[in-house]
């Protein structure tokens, strides 16, 4: 029986003895401990990997194109944040500057025709400039291969970057992984919607493909383990876990552990990969540019040849994580809302990253508003819960149907739709993505703003504020509230106003006429949107004052069902931060 010890998470480097520099007396890196530079941090193992590098005693300098997405972070103030694009070799070559290991996750999963070329690009760029700045060794995450196969342009790609990195100058460890079971990856999350959806399915011929998993706080073992790696080695290793399954015996044993029913599976031999992918991508919350290149490598049969890395980062002494096992470990991190990271960190491929202008009459054109206020019996922090917690299962508080229909005609189109969900259900950081939005700021306790990624003819922002009933601004200092603290808590005054905007600057004739396509609709969806979450927030309210509970604390029952009759609770306990919790959970 496996017990809530054996589902603890623990930092990898608890089992890397003598491989990695340790912490200091105080708990942190030591000033002089080795330069860890990591790449892709925003992305689903990179955000990962961060953390546990940080418990291994690693100094780590994160790199980001946009280093505001990074904020948020239990790690951030951790870590030095570089600014660069890993495509320019100038900007890269400052990053690498002084590292002992720098880690390449990077690649162009689904980002259209060309990203077997972008990727070659980036690599190479990557490579020359850890040549040239003298990195001890590149460490680097690609696909596992099966031999004497021609391969899918997913895995010919991976290959192909382990190759420019390997041929560098620079030692380099390229490790070599199948599907990658974790909670929030894209792989876990696409059998599990599977397996949970259809009790009964026809399927390709690939799922009777042998596949080896392995479990994502595995992978970030070797990760921050390869980093200790001698200096003449300069080769890739397959990795993988203990077990060697079909990928119907995956659904049938994920159906055992989630307690569903044994799954109805009938193999056909008419689904090819791209139908599959299409099939996959209506089933699942997986967009169909990122199931493509999934699907493409099921086909190839996927299992380690060789475990040669054990011979430099040893196995653990419990062994690696079974397939069983790490279903349990990510079921239990899905059920406690305690995701670290998800598929969707990453930005989506195409999607529109200008932030919002700070002044509405901005020279870049027309900027559309559609602005809302009004007064909400309840206090800033009853109100903020709600805010906080929109999208997702909780949904968006008018209109339920067309909501679905419009993300399903952005789905259609290529868009994410409403399929990606949240990360955390009650709390968000800047670049969670929230359905088919991206979080761009956010102030604890007064503002929410969210960036659109669908499919729109221009840029789309949805600004969410909490603001004084008096109408004063956040800095004054005239009343005897406390009202020092950023996440808005200590609020306990009512009532407030609730300011909602819309805001889209079109492209071309194309947005014009979209925006004056949807306006008419905008009093029933924003209009009704605004009324269900002022609604909440004030029954949230009543809730606290009924039981007594004059903290600011609030919960209740606020669900998001978005029909009009908003009952409870609305719930989103900051995150754990500090030494004890700054580490990701590794499953």
């Amino acid at each position: 029986m496996t017990t809530d010890d054996d589902l603890a998470p623990e930092p990898v480097a608890h089992s890397l003895p003598g491989l990695v520099p340790g912490l200091g007396d105080d708990g942190r890196s030591r000033p002089d401990a080795p330069l860890a530079v990591v790449t892709g941090v925003t992305g689903y193992v990179g955000g990962r990997l961060v953390p546990e590098l940080l418990t291994a005693g690693y100094r780590v300098r994160a790199v980001a194109r946009t280093p505001d997405r990074l904020r948020g972070r239990p790690w951030f103030d951790d870590v030095e944040v570089v600014q660069a694009d890993a495509a320019d070799a100038d900007e890269i070559a400052v990053a690498l500057r002084g590292a002992h290991v720098a880690y390449y996750l990077i690649h162009s999963l689904g980002t259209g025709r060309e990203f077997a070329a972008r990727d070659r690009r980036t690599a190479q760029a990557f490579a020359d400039a850890a040549a040239a700045e003298h990195v001890g060794r590149i460490v680097y995450l690609g696909g596992l291969t099966p031999d004497d196969e021609e391969l899918s342009e997913h895995l010919a790609s991976r290959a192909e970057v382990g190759e420019i990195l390997l041929r560098s100058g620079v030692p380099t460890t390229v490790l070599r992984a199948a599907v990658i079971l974790g909670s929030g990856s894209a792989s876990f999350e696409m059998m599990r919607y599977l397996t949970e959806r259809l009790p009964a399915m026809t399927v390709p011929r690939w799922v009777e493909n042998r596949i080896q998993p392995i479990a994502v706080r595995d992978v970030l073992r070797y990760l921050v383990g390869a980093a200790a790696m001698p200096p003449d080695v300069n080769r890739g290793f397959d990795i993988g876990g203990p077990d060697v399954l079909t990928y119907r015996d995956m659904m049938q044993g994920y159906a055992a552990e989630a307690g569903l029913r044994h799954r109805v599976i009938v193999g056909v031999p008419l689904l090819t990969p791209r139908l599959s992918s299409l099939w996959v991508s209506l089933v699942t919350p997986v967009p169909g540019g990122l199931a493509r290149p999934l699907v493409g490598s099921l086909v190839h049969e996927v299992v380690c040849r060789e475990h040669d890395v054990a011979r430099y980062v040893p196995d653990p002494p419990d062994g690696l994580v079974g397939f069983r096992r790490a279903v349990r470990l990510a079921l239990r991190r899905v059920q406690e809302a305690s995701v670290a990271t998800r598929w969707s960190s990453a930005s989506l491929p195409g999607a529109p990253s200008d932030p919002l202008p700070s002044d509405p009459d901005w020279a870049g054109g027309s900027l559309y508003v559609d602005e809302r206020r009004v007064q909400v019996d309840a206090s800033p922090a009853a109100l903020w819960r709600v805010i906080e917690g929109v999208g997702g299962e909780r949904g968006w508080y008018s209109w339920p149907f067309a909501w679905q229909v419009r993300g399903l005609l952005d789905t259609v189109v290529g868009g994410p739709g409403l399929r990606r969900g949240r990360r955390d259900p009650g709390r968000l950081l800047v670049d969670d993505a929230v359905d088919w939005w991206r979080v761009e700021a956010v102030e604890p306790g007064r503002l929410l703003r969210l960036r659109a990624e669908m499919r729109v003819p221009g840029l789309a922002w949805l600004e969410l504020r909490v603001e004084r009933e008096d109408n004063d601004n956040d800095d004054d200092q005239g009343d005897d509230r406390d009202d020092d603290r950023d996440d808005g808590q200590a609020w306990t005054t009512a009532p407030v106003v609730f300011s909602q905007r819309a805001l889209f600057h079109p492209s071309g004739l194309a947005g014009q006429l979209y925006w004056w396509s949807v306006a008419p609709f905008h009093g029933v969806v924003f209009g009704g949107m605004q009324r269900n979450i002022a609604a909440a927030a004030e029954r949230a309210q009543r809730s606290m004052r009924i039981s007594g509970d004059v903290s600011g604390d609030v919960s209740g029952d606020v669900s998001g069902d978005v029909s009009g009759d908003v009952s409870g609770d609305v719930s989103g306990d900051a995150a754990t931060t500090g030494p004890a919790g700054r580490a990701a959970r590794a499953s």
